[in-house]
């Protein structure tokens, strides 16, 4: 059982299989970009080990064709048994092992890259200091205990488990958190505007505003502003029940027990050790147009567990590493003459594996000049000899 198996994962034919349905895969999904957006598509088509179909208004799915972590897998798993099997060491084939080897490190550094890093954006205005990140494609219910006046203790419950519209029941409050109704994209209103309505919370600002659910955008330059009617039950009831949106980041507080928690629907947070304040912007155009030339921000990096304070100019091409992140300048806002205060947007990378295209990239480079100047250094004896 298991020589057939192993004879299966070394197989030529099964090599072949796997890229036809690599390149279909890419086909696919590309084209799937027009209509669900680059990030959903990217989740959805080469995120995943299956990719799955919903028929039309039933309620479950069924699998249709491999992801690209399953074909990335198994074609790893098929390059590591054809060397096993096929393959004997010696100086002749030394070029051979270090393409082979810098094929498999660079699917293995892909594959650690999309499960460890995080991409995030800081956006700061003048004079103002953050210490933490946002993700605008993510979202999280953020449930928030201000009863330590050094410091808040937060519970951030992700996404995934808010639009399934189900009771969650955080370990570290004594209460449960009810999703009612969870709208993907929508906006609010103080009025009845265009169809909007009230939802019916009990608190906060939703007894007032009105909501209107829109159509999930899948523009690059687009957000979706998720909302959600929560309940609150304790062990003695309901607390209460409150409309929550990302379109605005004031939360809602109410008193439990003694304690003050706040509500907020909220994009997701990365927070850091240390804060960086946007000390000034500059933004350089090239003559007579809007054209952007250069734009930089000069940040002051404080943190106080070292005493660290030092300024830091970031620009294009030139960005800020630190701490395991890459800083980089990556826009404004577009009405920045306008505003009181300019506001820069720094995008956030965190990506471990990094290094890990470069190092395999260089060892295929290298086996194919071992593997060729072999068999040149070769020829040209021969030649000589004849």
């Amino acid at each position: 059982m298991l020589d057939r198996l192993f004879r299966f994962l070394s197989s030529l034919k099964l090599t072949v299989v796997l890229l036809g349905f690599a390149i279909v895969l890419v086909f696919v999904g590309t084209l799937a970009q027009v209509n669900e957006g680059l990030y959903q598509a990217q989740t959805r088509y080469f995120k995943s080990f299956l990719i799955f179909w919903s028929p039309k208004g039933s309620g479950f799915s069924l699998p249709v064709f491999p992801g690209g972590y399953l074909i990335g897998t198994v074609l790893l798993a098929n390059l590591l048994s054809a060397h096993i099997s096929r393959f004997k060491w010696s100086r002749k084939k030394i070029g051979i092992f270090a393409v082979h080897a810098g094929l498999i490190l660079l699917l293995m550094g892909q594959l650690l890259t999309d499960a460890l890093s995080t991409e995030s954006v800081m956006r700061l205005a003048e004079g103002q200091a953050l210490n933490y990140s946002q993700d605008f494609r993510a979202n999280e219910l953020a449930i928030i205990d201000t009863s330590d006046p050094k410091q808040d203790h937060i519970v951030a419950i992700p996404e995934s488990l808010v639009i399934k519209q189900r009771e969650i029941r955080p370990a570290e409050v004594p209460f449960t958190v009810r999703v009612l109704q969870y709208w993907e994209n929508s906006a609010l209103f103080d009025s009845p505007t265009n169809g909007a309505f009230t939802v019916g919370a009990t608190k906060g600002y939703g007894t007032s505003a009105y909501l209107l659910p829109m159509k999930t955008t899948v523009s690059m330059d687009d957000r979706n502003i998720p909302s959600a009617l929560v309940e609150i039950v304790s062990p003695e009831g309901s607390v209460g029940t409150w409309l929550l949106s990302a379109q605005t980041s004031s939360p809602q507080g109410f008193d439990y027990k003694g304690k003050p928690y706040r509500l907020a629907l909220r994009f997701t947070r990365y927070y850091k050790p240390f804060s960086l304040k946007l000390e000034s912007f500059t933004h350089e155009r090239y003559r007579g147009t809007d054209i952007p030339k250069n734009f930089a921000s000069v940040v002051r990096l404080q943190r106080p567990e070292t005493g660290e304070d030092r300024e830091v100019k970031i620009f294009m091409n030139n960005p800020l590493r630190y701490n395991g992140e890459t800083y980089y300048q990556a826009g404004f806002d577009k009405n920045n003459d306008n505003l009181p205060r300019k506001i820069t947007h720094l995008q956030v990378v965190r990506n471990p594996g990094w290094l890990t295209p470069y190092f395999s990239c260089a060892l295929v480079a290298l086996g194919l000049v071992i593997q060729f100047g072999q068999h040149l250094v070769g020829f040209v004896q021969k030649r000589r000899a004849a």
